[in-house]
């Protein structure tokens, strides 16, 4: 058995996951973009969330009205937290007060079940770091946050090399790119431009 862990984020250009006085989606959100969700959360999976994402999408599914929120609030989810404490107030849930790391490792050996896990960057970045994340699905946004940005995945992260494997255009201006991700090792000899 080795299920697959999915690290799903949102961000624009600059690689910022949220912008103060933005709306969600950067207001760039579209038909193909919907249904790119749907699809992906219709698929059979386990949502990992650390606690600070949990506690703000188990508000979103009630004050929001997205396609694909029926699916999240069905899917089964693992919450990782020290503070929280079931019952969670969003069905199907259940928190593990444990490593992620550690717990992660275990999960991924002892079930095929996929994983993913949006938002949750502290979450993530540990996931990126140990080598536990098979696929990085980063949807980038047409804009530019600034100084307006926060909530960045991969600023002073690991370094990682990645490999594509997916490519996509939805509605005409936001990319869907879907990596391999693997820990950066030593830099071959003779690779980068060559001195004069």
């Amino acid at each position: 058995m080795s299920a697959t862990f999915t690290v799903d984020f949102f961000c624009s250009l600059d690689g910022y996951g949220m912008a103060r006085g933005w709306p969600g989606y950067w207001g760039k959100e579209g038909p193909e973009l919907r249904a790119d969700r749907v699809n992906t959360f219709a698929q059979d999976q386990v949502l990992v969330f650390g606690a600070t994402t949990f506690r703000e999408f188990r508000q979103f599914v009630t004050e929001y009205d997205e396609p694909y929120y029926d699916s999240l609030n069905e899917l089964p989810k693992i919450v990782f937290s020290s503070t929280l404490k079931e019952p969670l107030g969003w069905r199907n849930s259940t928190v593990l007060d444990e490593d992620a790391v550690t717990a992660i490792e275990r999960l991924k050996r002892t079930t095929d079940v996929p994983m993913r896990s949006h938002g949750s960057i502290s979450l993530n970045r540990a996931l990126l770091a140990a080598g536990l994340v098979d696929r990085l699905e980063v949807i980038i946004f047409p804009v530019v946050s600034g100084r307006a940005g926060g909530s960045a995945l991969l600023h002073d992260g690991v370094e990682l090399d990645l490999e594509l494997v997916e490519s996509t255009v939805l509605d005409g201006r936001t990319q869907k790119l879907v990596y391999i991700p693997h820990l950066h090792g030593e830099i071959l000899e003779g690779v980068g431009p060559k001195r004069r």
